[in-house]
């Protein structure tokens, strides 16, 4: 199949890209191009993906650029992209569309007569699913939920089908032996809420909360997207036990290899989420390590976490007493049960071969 992929413009897509949404492009065309699909993308100027052509409407990553208005900025090189695939469309057997935002290439779809399959990344709020609900009647627009839990939040939108994200199992090799510490790997959100308090999609503060309620060390890193929230939620409380790890960047500053291997000594890996986590690939790389994960009952964590058997899934209303409460249970979940799950259900071959199943059967539709 001849498959045009329209790529995100806030952040490239190479070998090296850890933020979540450009690894699953990178990860699931590399697999694509092993089952000899060809591969095209419209992107980033900076995007290299080994044997695929990168068509470029942005000099480089838009995270990396700066603009009097980035609003104008963005949704000027997002016309561009949607202009783009509206003319070559034609060329392909079918198209892929990851853009962020979701929607945005869609405004032109009722111009192209090939079908185009959406992975719906984000967060399923109201807006963005009242936003794609708008396509649900073009009958060469489908749509795909990457959990469950993503899916049931949309009240609107009509979900084609659900199609886990996958990891690389090879690289997040599996190891029995731990060390003890505690391990969470995430976002410094810069969004606040009303009164003006960070809101902390991610849960760092909770992972602080624990580490210091049990006395574990516990080692954190991510992306700050602003200074102010690792100045004033996380710094006070580093110490011999709780550590950062990396640079403080507004990218992520640990490799793909520093975390798997950072995954492969933890004790747990914490997901103490408090926001509705599409997906959450990084409790699926723990667990590929042999990890086990302590999460809250929020978001896809209940689909990703099997209860008891490779981690705990905590109600969020028990808060600090029920993630305490996990963790002295932690020691009896077995790493090769972790192991064995991911492989069976996240693996990269296995979301490579549903991805390929859906374009045959959405280019067969009439």
């Amino acid at each position: 199949m001849k498959i045009l992929f329209l790529s995100p413009l806030t952040r490239k897509i190479t070998p090296k890209i850890t933020a979540a949404r450009p690894r699953v492009i990178f990860d699931l065309i590399s697999g694509l191009k092993k089952r000899g699909h060809k591969i095209t993308v419209i992107g980033t100027e900076d995007s290299k993906i080994p044997g695929v052509k990168i068509i470029p409407v942005i000099p480089k990553s838009f995270y990396h650029l700066a603009f009097e208005n980035p609003f104008y900025a963005h949704t000027s090189f997002l016309t561009r992209l949607s202009k783009t695939f509206e003319k070559i469309a034609g060329k392909f057997d079918v198209i892929h569309n990851h853009c962020y935002p979701e929607f945005f290439p869609l405004l032109v779809s009722e111009n192209i007569k090939k079908p185009i399959l959406t992975t719906i990344h984000a967060q399923m709020t109201k807006e963005l699913d009242s936003a794609l609900s708008l396509f649900n009647n073009q009958k060469n627009v489908f749509f795909v939920a990457i959990s469950n839990a993503e899916k049931k939040l949309a009240k609107k939108t009509k979900i084609y089908k659900v199609i886990h994200n996958g990891v690389d199992t090879n690289l997040y090799k599996f190891s029995p032996k731990k060390e003890d510490y505690l391990l969470w790997i995430g976002r410094l959100s810069k969004a606040k809420d009303k009164n003006g308090n960070f809101m902390d999609p991610k849960g760092i503060k909770w992972a602080i909360k624990l580490a210091r309620a049990t006395g574990a060390k516990i080692l954190l890193s991510g992306n700050v997207e602003d200074i102010e929230f690792f100045n004033q939620e996380v710094k006070p409380y580093l110490s011999d036990k709780i550590k950062w790890v990396g640079e403080i960047s507004f990218e992520q500053p640990l490799s793909k290899k520093e975390v798997a291997r950072l995954m492969r000594k933890a004790k747990a890996f914490l997901m103490t989420i408090n926001w509705e986590e599409p997906f959450g690939l990084v409790m699926a790389e723990a667990q590929s390590c042999g990890t086990p994960v302590i999460g809250f009952k929020k978001g896809s964590v209940p689909e990703l976490v099997n209860d008891g058997k490779t981690g705990f899934v905590v109600d969020p209303k028990e808060g600090i007493q029920g993630l305490k409460r996990a963790f002295k249970k932690i020691d009896v979940i077995k790493p090769e049960d972790c192991r064995e799950y991911i492989v069976k259900n996240f693996s990269l071959e296995k979301m490579v071969e549903n991805y390929e199943k859906t374009y045959q059967e959405i280019i067969t539709k009439k």
